[in-house]
């Protein structure tokens, strides 16, 4: 069921707009609601705009209303070239589209001088392969500072035309022992033939996903640049979807970094938490819902806090990242079997909007704590197994934590276990020593000489086989991936742990539900909204109250 607001202008009034909230059925039949629950605060109309300004409780328990929460919206517009009547809207053909947005995670902008410096981080013609899915990696050198300087807003830079090809940027930190040979040219990644230098860029510096826009830092925090432990070289990897296999095109696309002399109080880092990406991310084929969870093990928090930061981190923007599949994403927390509240949740992913949500309040990781990134997926229109990987077909569970102070911890995740995975599907033994990727199955006999893949796939999978897979998995025990900067380790990595055990799961707090009518107790949980209508397109913003 979606909400609609509807706008009526009648000449003969003084001020001519009203407001009346409609929703659709079934049927997808416009009805109007029996509860109002739109206020008209402001309206203007010139020859080309008409501007409307209302409000709207987040939660109004009205059936025939979505509830507003930090979650994905989509916002459809529509309108038509005459003003309705008493009859209702008229068509709108084909005046309409559709805009995701988070309406309660506004950008935090700040008035940046004009005077701000900044330097690019752009590909330079990159010849896109016709094939569905390519990595492209260049190194870049940060220019020379003589001294500290914080960087305080990155913006990405997407070819026009190009905002459906680039589909994600990650930056990384590299060793700093190279000289300029490593810039000559770029290449595809995670190939056998990649230049080795590639092989030093592990720590994520910074994310950017498609739908994104630009991200400032909040004002108490930058990301360092002209210290010894700042990066001198990074890698700039960008995702280049290209489902139609279309040829000849050439990208030049990347990132903008703001940057400054005036200092702040803390240096920020990223820690990429979740399922770490490989064969053993395994979800069945015909799931209306699947679930998948990466943890960061209270053993990786315990050991790498304790070194660097005992009194914790202070995270402030959280990045959720899946593919075409993923539906909702949350990041729990948990400290001494308690479960906190979410530090981010996205429960209408899409996956063509993607970006940092910046928390209501920074939330602290202390040595110990769990942190699970929990994916749900739909594969209700796949014929075979989905698995872990690069391509978009294939499918992720991350979430990229954006905090204060940067300590030496640049990947908290987890791989599951995958012979506990194939014993589900009557899998005894495969070939060792291990030769081949994917390996292969030795008994029992419908399996023999088949990948793990290949036997996954022969597998009869139904929605019963499915659930009762889902149960397994989400108990296996995992293996902990727990690194460091240049490619470094801390000493729990690769050790096996088990999940969390969950005493006391968080329990949120009831919504309140009101209406326009309610009174102004409630007024802080509107929303408010401006929408643009323009005579050729549709542009919508957001404000809170």
């Amino acid at each position: 069921i979606n909400s609609f607001l509807s706008v009526f202008r009648y000449p003969d009034f003084s001020f001519p707009y009203f407001p009346q909230d409609y929703f659709t059925n079934a049927n997808r039949e416009l009805k109007k609601d029996t509860q109002q629950d739109y206020r008209l605060e402001y309206a203007m109309e010139n020859s080309t705009h008409t501007i409307i300004e209302f409000t709207r409780e987040l939660h109004t328990c009205d059936i025939n209303d979505k509830s507003i929460t930090d979650s994905t919206v989509r916002v459809i517009w529509a309108y038509h070239h005459e003003d309705a009547g008493e009859a209702g809207p008229k068509y709108h053909d084909s005046n309409r589209g559709t805009k995701s947005l988070r309406l309660l995670n506004p950008e935090k902008t700040s008035v940046l001088s004009a005077a701000l410096q900044y330097f690019d981080l752009v590909n330079q013609d990159v010849p896109i392969p016709n094939k569905d899915t390519t990595y492209w990696c260049q190194m870049f050198k940060i220019p020379v500072f003589q001294e500290k300087h914080h960087v305080i807003k990155v913006e990405p830079v997407i070819q026009r035309g190009h905002e459906s090809l680039v589909h994600h940027i990650l930056l990384y930190q590299c060793s700093s022992n190279f000289n300029d040979s490593v810039l000559e040219s770029g290449h595809e990644c995670y190939h056998p033939n990649m230049p080795d230098a590639f092989l030093t860029c592990e720590t994520v510096i910074f994310a950017w996903a498609i739908g994104g826009e630009g991200f400032s830092y909040p004002p108490h925090v930058g990301l360092s640049l002209g210290t010894p432990l700042d990066p001198h070289y990074v890698l700039l990897e960008v995702h280049y979807d290209n489902p139609t296999y279309e040829e000849g095109l050439i990208d030049n696309s990347g990132l903008r970094l703001f940057y400054t002399m005036d200092i702040r109080k803390y240096d920020a880092g990223v820690i990429e938490a979740g399922l770490w990406v490989s064969l053993f991310h395994t979800i069945p084929p015909g799931m209306p819902e699947f679930q998948s969870e990466g943890h960061c093990t209270l053993e990786c928090l315990e050991e790498a806090l304790e070194a660097e930061k005992p009194s914790g981190i202070h995270v402030f923007a959280v990045l959720l990242h899946a593919h075409l599949a993923g539906r909702g994403i949350r990041l729990r927390h948990f400290r001494k079997g308690k479960e906190m509240k979410l530090l981010a949740y996205d429960d209408d992913f899409d996956f063509n909007f993607q970006e940092f949500q910046y928390l209501k309040e920074e939330q602290t990781i202390l040595p110990g704590d769990n942190l699970i990134t929990e994916c749900r997926y739909n594969t209700k229109d796949r014929a075979e197994m989905t698995w872990g990987g690069l391509s978009t077909r294939s499918e992720m569970c991350l979430s990229y934590l954006l905090y204060y102070p940067r300590i030496n911890l640049t990947r908290c995740a987890s791989i599951p276990d995958i012979m506990e995975q194939l014993q589900f599907i009557g899998v005894k033994e495969i070939y060792r020593p291990v030769t081949t990727w994917p390996f292969i199955i030795k008994s029992p006999k419908q399996y023999k000489n088949l990948s793990f893949m290949d036997a996954m796939n022969k597998f009869k999978w139904t929605k019963k086989e499915g659930l009762s897979f889902n149960k397994l998995v989400l108990s296996l025990p995992v293996n902990v991936r727990c690194s460091k900067t240049d490619n470094a380790e801390w000493s729990i990595q690769g050790m096996t742990a088990l999940p969390p055990d969950i005493e006391r799961p968080y329990k949120a707090e009831p919504l309140v539900c009101s209406t326009s009518s309610s009174s102004s107790l409630h007024r802080d949980f509107s929303v408010n909204l401006l929408v643009c209508l323009l005579l050729l397109s549709c542009t919508l913003s957001t404000k809170r109250l």
